[in-house]
């Protein structure tokens, strides 16, 4: 077991305080935030010890029964504590993934070949956009790092003023990047990860709460010079037969502003043309 189940767990005991749990001091100074790990032993029904070495990568076989009871005290959701179990399970070597196979499917090109009005994109586990629509492309033409979701969340400048809600957009992403990672800590990743916190503190401190979410948001508010404000809704669609890859679409609500903006939008396209990331 590597130390990153340790990680996960100091990060999220961090994020947990005691009134959350019930244990609500009245005048009780704490000189580090969250819990403390006497307070998570005792909720969870371990020893200190035994929490202390679990923390510290000692302790390398938690049940079931334990993992379940820390998922309780730290308040994790479902997704949250699948990847708890996840990290809990892994063994020497098991941290490095196959290379990414980044070959989309010409049967996924034709299909996004027939949204005129829909921008959408093929995303790997690393969020690297492997193709997107005629759509997409002119929504962020000009952009140096739309090749990547990440860093054009968080190295494109411009990116905040298009995102109405940057702040809330790029936590979702980020717990998107750890889901879609999982356990998973190949040099690509590590790559990314190291690129992301050198370069932007935000990155950092979001990467450092450890989120992990798959479930998208209702809508995304964006703003662009050419269409005006927009509110679109977007699915995530695994790809059957490309593991890691995903379809990402945007779609507006019937008859709304948003959705006669991408209609106009997509005439001025040529029709079906794809830029091809790879």
């Amino acid at each position: 077991m590597s130390s990153r189940l340790g990680e996960f767990l100091r990060a999220r005991r961090h994020l947990t305080t005691p009134d959350q749990v019930g244990l609500g001091h009245a005048g009780d100074r704490r000189r580090t935030p969250g819990l403390r790990r006497q307070e998570v032993a005792t909720l969870a029904g371990v020893s200190i010890d035994y929490y202390t070495r679990l923390e510290q990568g000692r302790e390398r076989r938690p049940s079931d029964q334990v993992l379940g009871a820390l998922a309780g005290v730290l308040q994790l959701g479902p997704e949250a504590a699948r990847h708890l179990h996840d990290l809990a399970r892994l063994t020497a070597g098991d941290g490095t993934s196959p290379e990414q196979e980044d070959r989309v499917h010409p049967d996924i090109l034709r299909l996004m070949e027939t949204w005129h009005d829909k921008p959408a994109l093929v995303v790997n586990r690393l969020l690297d956009v492997l193709v997107r629509n005629s759509v997409f492309e002119a929504l962020y033409d000009g952009l140096e790092h739309r090749g990547n979701i990440m860093r054009l969340t968080f190295l494109e400048p411009a990116v905040r003023e298009i995102w109405l809600d940057w702040e809330g957009e790029a936590h979702t992403v980020v717990a998107h990047l750890r889901a879609a990672a999982g356990t998973g800590c190949d040099r690509a990743l590590l790559e990314l990860v190291e690129e992301l916190s050198q370069a932007s503190e935000d990155f950092r401190r979001m990467w450092a709460r450890h989120d992990v979410r798959t479930k998208t948001p209702d809508a995304i508010r964006f703003h662009f010079h050419d269409v005006g404000e927009l509110s679109l809704s977007y699915q995530a669609l695994s790809i059957d037969g490309a593991p890691g890859q995903k379809l990402v679409v945007f779609q507006a609500e019937p008859g709304s502003p948003s959705e006669r903006a991408l209609a106009r939008l997509g005439r001025s396209l040529r029709s079906g043309a794809l830029k091809d990331t790879r």
